[in-house]
């Protein structure tokens, strides 16, 4: 895989309380830098935020069965997935700091020379109350020449 990528994070929240079934569907598109070290993938990009000047410099750091997403700057966090553990962290927006349980219950990646593909399923708690399943879908390919396929 090359240095310069295509990213794209695709979420799905399945809330607890929606009387609709209905799913919250969030998706980023974005270009960054990808590299390997000591058998850990690295994605790294920069995210804008509507309405702040402030942007967000994002890492995510996965292998084949475990997903960590780091952001700096606007939003601070350190989320951790690994299968059959709960994960506490501290969000950092600017409304406010949230305690957030993430328990992860999936996490794959399937790597060819021109994509790779990572998909992470977990239970969300805000402030020690479920909130719903959750599930990240991210896609990188190769910058020239790349096509996303979602």
């Amino acid at each position: 895989m090359e240095k310069d990528v295509l990213i794209s994070i695709r979420g799905l929240q399945y809330l607890m309380d929606e009387e609709s079934g209905e799913q919250e569907p969030v998706e980023v598109m974005t270009t960054g830098s990808y590299y390997k070290k000591n058998g850990h993938h690295f994605l790294i990009y920069d995210e804008a935020t509507e309405g702040f000047d402030m942007m967000t410099h994002n890492m995510i750091k996965f292998t084949e069965n475990a997903l960590e997403v780091r952001k700096r700057g606007l939003v601070d966090v350190h989320m951790i997935f690994e299968e059959d553990k709960k994960n506490i962290s501290f969000y950092h927006t600017p409304y406010g700091m949230i305690n957030m349980g993430v328990a992860a219950t999936k996490v794959r990646m399937k790597e060819t020379p021109d994509q790779i593909l990572l998909k992470a399923e977990y239970a969300l708690d805000i402030n020690d109350s479920y909130v719903g399943d959750c599930v990240i879908d991210i896609e990188v390919r190769p910058r020239e020449g790349g096509k996303l396929n979602l």
